[in-house]
């Protein structure tokens, strides 16, 4: 059936039908809807023809920009080839390949890839590997989990038992299992800044293991940046001695590198930041270049051991989904990576994200900018109503969600975590590209959060 693509009809039909994640429809339909037709570099179109730098990486997981003729040509190429097949008792060569060249890349002694098809699905899969990995053992009594505080890590049930953030969690708790939860490192506010925040992050873990590892299955953490709870950067060296603490204590880790991984931090992942090797390490997001939604959970040969017996002995790990390996996800993430080498992106983004240090380095001043934090291309800019007293704006001020509309404005996409603006571009974006983009988002933060004021 035809449907005409203007405006008008498009954004009528959006709003009679589409139910927008993390967004209250009542506010959201009093707007005139974002609708985007195209994409190219790192740049989006709206049906309207209207331009936007894509400032978050569409949520975070754009690595090369969008329409990329190299990835447009591996899906084209897998598409004559076939679209999907199962990974239920039979194998594709993609997901083949692709299996091979994540353990290649990732922390060394992580195997086994386990595939799923977004983050959220990956943590569930490691939850339960991990918890499985001590039943199998014959260790009955590991049934909880450690979390950390204002922790992000999906929105399956096990994920949400694994998160911390109550705006998004506290309605769920009924559906939860129970999880114990310490501090993530938050210098900013932690009146003993980094090295106090460390030590009360290493602190709270090593008084829970003493006190009750015998019945903690693992640890989940999203190592050296915490997301969703404003680009939270771990100060040095936390998350090495988190990894020891828990091997000492015989407590898996689960490094959720979701957001963090494929260059995003300046190294493939950020686990490689401090030579962390996790017994399970969830991916995502950035592993196709941001084309299609494939996940995948990488496991230790110790972890896959404890499942590898004869059928009758009940060790197998009932868990799959309808598109586990879809063959033109694992296709567009093998270009993707080829395209990591042939371009090295890993020392590209180390440079650029000196670039950006330096442009955005001038927001440090202003009267309502708290805290600049980044690691490589992640970055998050903390807006305060006191710069002295670190007083933060109440949350119906909405300061966030205002300077992102200023940046709308101006021609450049992102989305706040609270008062916190995000800024996540694609790690393809030139440094001329970047440039703009960051006086982009200067200017709305300044106007929103100074009355307009331009300097």
């Amino acid at each position: 059936m035809f449907v005409s693509k203007s405006y008008e009809h498009l954004a009528a039909l959006n709003k009679s039908h589409v139910w927008h994640p993390f967004t209250q429809m009542k506010d959201y339909n009093n707007e005139d809807p974002l609708i985007i037709e195209r994409g190219e570099g790192v740049k989006l179109y709206d049906v309207q023809g209207r331009a936007y730098f894509d400032g978050f990486s569409s949520v975070w997981l754009n690595v090369h920009g969008h329409n990329v003729p190299e990835l447009n040509q591996a899906l084209t190429n897998q598409l004559e080839l076939v679209a999907h097949s199962t990974l239920l008792g039979m194998a594709n060569i993609p997901a083949i390949e692709l299996a091979e060249r994540l353990v290649q890349i990732a922390p060394d002694g992580l195997n086994k890839v386990f595939y799923s098809d977004s983050g959220a699905t990956g943590v569930e899969i490691a939850i339960k590997m991990a918890f499985q990995y001590w039943h199998n053992q014959g260790v009955r009594g590991k049934k909880s989990f450690i979390t950390m505080n204002q922790a992000y890590h999906g929105d399956t049930v096990g994920a949400v038992s694994v998160g911390a953030i109550p705006l998004y969690h506290e309605v769920f708790r009924p559906l939860l299992f129970q999880s114990h939860t310490i501090p993530y490192p938050y210098p900013y506010r932690h009146d003993g800044g980094a090295e106090g925040a460390k030590e009360a992050t290493l602190n709270a873990l090593r008084k829970l293991l003493e006190a009750r590892a015998d019945e903690i299955a693992a640890l989940i953490v999203e190592p050296i940046v915490q997301g969703a709870s404003g680009i939270v950067v771990m100060p040095e060296g936390c998350l090495h001695e988190m990894a020891e603490l828990c091997r000492k204590h015989d407590v898996l880790f689960i490094a959720d590198e979701v957001a963090t991984g494929f260059g995003r931090t300046g190294e493939m992942f950020a686990c490689d930041l401090e030579r962390v090797t996790p017994d399970l390490m969830v991916v995502g997001k950035g592993l196709t270049g941001g084309y299609l939604p494939v996940a995948a959970t990488l496991a230790t040969d110790e972890i896959y051991s404890a499942f590898y017996a004869d059928y009758q002995e009940q060790k197998t790990f009932f868990h799959g989904h309808s598109y586990t390996g879809n063959p033109l996800g694992c296709a567009v993430a093998l270009a993707s990576l080829g395209l990591f080498e042939e371009r090295s992106m890993l020392e590209g983004v180390r440079t650029k994200a000196l670039f950006v240090q330096k442009r955005l380095a001038p927001l440090s001043d202003r009267p309502h900018v708290g805290e600049i934090r980044q690691k490589g291309l992640m970055i998050g800019i903390e807006l305060v109503r006191d710069k002295d007293s670190r007083e933060p704006y109440e949350w119906g001020e909405r300061i966030g969600v205002r300077a992102s509309q200023r940046a709308r404005e101006l021609g450049m996409l992102t989305r706040p975590l609270g008062n916190v603006i995000v800024f996540i571009p694609p790690l393809a974006a030139t440094e001329a590209e970047l440039e703009e983009m960051t006086e982009i988002l200067a200017k709305s933060i300044v106007h929103v959060t100074e009355g307009g004021v331009r300097s």
